[in-house]
């Protein structure tokens, strides 16, 4: 359901693309912590790693293990795991181990920590906000698993006096004792956070060999055709039977409108790599439609969008604009930007409502101001072209595009490279456009491989040599600064995209 795109100049353009050999789509970092030095041991959280790795790596995730890392591990895993994270899909980190809410933020301490204060708290973990930094340049999706205490495990050892969360002693059964609990996360779009319990309770170690929440991972994760959002509540629901509802999963955050399956499709189901949004949400099976339809009457916005996809797609039985208009249309009520974006389309080209060009700005907009990238880029082509009884306005459109470029919308970072490089930008120069397309090479712009690997004197000879300074920089290139993409650029521009040499 994306819109096609609007030309504005002729180097604008988009080339279909069928790029093979790309290095792997999902990645993983799997961090389990036991050996602590200084506060309770834990006894099965690098059982819950080594288990957690061998599901993922059987589902074909490339996982990176880590045991019992130590504060300067975690940190350089963190950082080597985010410049991964940018060519792949999808990036997942699970972490096994204590954590701890010190002043609002969430933090996972390391085996090695020594803390008297809060402020060592800070110092020698890794935060939430630092795990979800790893993560969030992943192309599709992203999710970070957190298996540890929702309490203060330090007990009395904290000093409460600078700010934190309440204090505790320790328990064999659980990843900590004592009240409290981490603090709730608030991810970006396209992002969750799984939280092995919710507030005030404990994330049990579990009395064999693997936590409750972990066992219930791993046996869900495996599931082929179980689209990913179910499978979080199917865990959930699992990890209440098995604790005598002690324990209750909880996720933060929301996932992109499109249907993803972690173990593949079940048989039967069409392969739905490089799928539309309506022929992926209308392969889903029907008892998973039920479940969806549930949801969807709870409130659950993303449900809402599915149901609404499967009654957009005319090769459907289900085909009901009529009946997707009121999905999106409560979808938007309650906030969702996607559902603002695809119910101003169908006003827009008059699809299950009248058509109602005001009504149609009104949403973009409405998308737009909760950052939604899609309803940015387009609102910059409405401005630029004067479209939808807006009148003509570069100056504004340009503003746009740039938003939306910094927001990583990869088909607004390959345009503004092209605005700057043929100098319609007066503030940026080679550089910016250098930094933008490599950006776009890194969000999977398979417009910019196409073009930087078939036509590359599109863009000026500084343009080029911006790029190659940037390939260098990141070690995908070792070559002369000289603009010429001869056999060591293009294999430079490859790599930067993600493709195996």
């Amino acid at each position: 359901m994306q819109r096609t795109i609007r030309v504005i100049a002729t180097c604008l353009f988009a080339l279909a693309a069928s790029v093979a050999g790309a290095a792997s789509d999902r990645v993983a970092l799997i961090m389990g912590l036991s050996d602590y030095q200084t506060i309770p041991t834990l006894e099965n959280t690098t059982n819950d790693a080594h288990g957690m790795a061998a599901v993922l790596e059987g589902i074909g995730f490339d996982v990176t293990l880590a045991l019992n890392p130590g504060s300067r591990d975690m940190h350089q895993l963190l950082e080597d795991f985010a410049f991964r994270s940018e060519v792949a899909d999808l990036a997942l980190i699970y972490f096994a181990g204590h954590g701890v809410e010190v002043q609002g933020e969430n933090f996972m301490i390391p085996v090695d920590a020594q803390v008297q204060s809060n402020r060592d708290v800070q110092r020698q973990s890794i935060s939430l906000k630092q795990m979800l930094a790893a993560v969030e340049r992943a192309r599709k999706m992203r999710i970070v698993i957190l298996d540890s205490c929702r309490d203060n495990p330090l007990g009395d050892s904290i000093v409460l006096s600078e700010g934190g969360s309440g204090s505790g002693t320790g328990s064999e059964t659980a990843r900590s004792g004592g009240v409290g609990g981490l603090a709730p996360a608030d991810p970006d779009r396209g992002t969750l956070v799984a939280f092995a319990a919710r507030d005030g309770q404990v994330a049990l170690d579990g009395k064999g060999d693997n936590s409750p929440f972990a066992k219930a991972l791993m046996e869900k994760m495996v599931t082929p055709g179980l689209e990913i959002s179910l499978m979080f509540r199917q865990v959930r629901d699992r990890v209440l039977q098995d604790t005598g509802n002690l324990q209750e999963p909880h996720t933060y955050g929301s996932l992109t409108g499109v249907p993803f399956y972690l173990a593949g499709t079940a048989p039967g189901q069409p392969d739905l790599s490089g799928a539309t949004a309506l022929d992926a949400w209308a392969s889903i099976k029907p008892d998973q439609e039920e479940q969806l339809l549930a949801l969807a009457e709870q409130g659950d916005t993303r449900s809402m969008l599915g149901l609404a996809y499967m009654r957009l797609n005319p090769n459907e039985g289900r085909f009901d604009p009529g009946a997707a208009v009121e999905f999106l249309q409560r979808a938007a009520d309650a906030g969702s930007p996607e559902a603002q974006f695809e119910l101003a389309k169908l006003y827009e080209r008059g699809t299950g409502v009248p058509q109602d060009e005001a009504r149609a700005l009104e949403l973009y907009r409405a998308a737009a101001d909760q950052d939604f990238a899609d309803a940015i880029n387009d609102l910059g082509f409405l401005h630029y072209q004067g479209a939808l009884g807006l009148p003509s306005d570069p100056k504004k459109a340009l503003a746009l595009f740039e938003r939306a470029a910094d927001l990583r919308h990869p088909q607004a970072q390959f345009n503004f490279a092209a605005l700057i490089d043929d100098g319609l930008i007066a503030s940026k120069g080679p550089e910016d456009a250098a930094q933008y397309l490599y950006a776009a090479l890194r969000s999977g712009s398979s417009d910019v491989l196409n073009l930087l690997t078939e036509r590359p004197a599109m863009f000026t000879d500084e343009t080029r040599r911006a790029l190659q300074v940037r390939l260098k920089e990141h070690n995908f290139y070792a070559g002369s600064i000289d603009g010429d993409f001869g056999p060591g650029t293009q294999r430079g521009i490859r790599r930067a995209y993600g493709l195996e040499d």
